[in-house]
């Protein structure tokens, strides 16, 4: 885990890219992000592991919100962030977990080559209020090891996402040519398809 001089260093020759970046924002191995202006709810149950789930959207007004317990809200960081070389890794920070409040649901851990903002999956245990641009949570950088191979620009469904982004787990991923380059479902070529992009020939059929 990168310690704040190296996170710093990595920052300053562009190996790690946060954007806005602020130096009071790093702690000893992490660096704290914010909590962007837009909520998203899922509206239609039961939740379907195999199509897209609508979702209505809470903007968070200059007073705060208060997120109740027994709802997931899909909210976004105001940092985008960029890491070809690193692994990140988003967590909550110890204040926010002293209110019962949770950033993520197992959903924590980044990929090599992800690019945009950290969409979050905030609970809570009992009412909390919220307001733009809480340091919300916190990113922790890993060194990888061994040779790097595919990137999550290759194969992310959620790459270059800049709000709250529901589930996509019913969209194909993108599949890098060292694995083939076909869609697993109908074997179609996506080898040329946009980073995240849903098999054409699935959402055709």
């Amino acid at each position: 885990m990168l310690t704040a001089n190296e996170i710093l260093a990595e920052v300053e020759a562009g190996r790690i890219v946060i954007d806005p970046f602020d130096r009071l924002k790093v702690n000893p191995n992490s660096y704290n992000v914010t909590l962007g202006s837009k909520l998203k709810v899922y509206t239609e149950f039961p939740l379907d592991t195999r199509a897209g789930n609508p979702t209505r959207v809470i903007k968070i007004p200059r007073e705060g919100f208060v997120l109740k317990p027994q709802q997931l809200y899909l909210g976004a960081t105001v940092e985008e962030t960029e890491t070809k070389y690193h692994i990140p890794e988003i967590g909550g920070r110890s204040s926010t977990a002293r209110l019962g409040l949770t950033v993520h649901q197992t959903g924590g851990f980044g990929d090599l080559g992800f690019k945009g903002r950290w969409t979050l999956e905030i609970m809570v245990i009992h009412p909390v209020r919220v307001y733009v641009g809480d340091e919300i949570a916190q990113l922790w950088f890993w060194p990888p090891t061994g040779e790097i191979g595919h990137r999550y620009d290759e194969v992310g469904r959620y790459y270059g996402d800049m709000e709250p982004q529901p589930s996509r787990m019913h969209q194909a991923k993108r599949i890098p040519k060292q694995l083939g380059g076909h869609c697993p479902n109908c074997g179609y070529d996506m080898s040329t398809c946009a980073p995240g992009a849903p098999c054409p020939q699935c959402m055709g059929s």
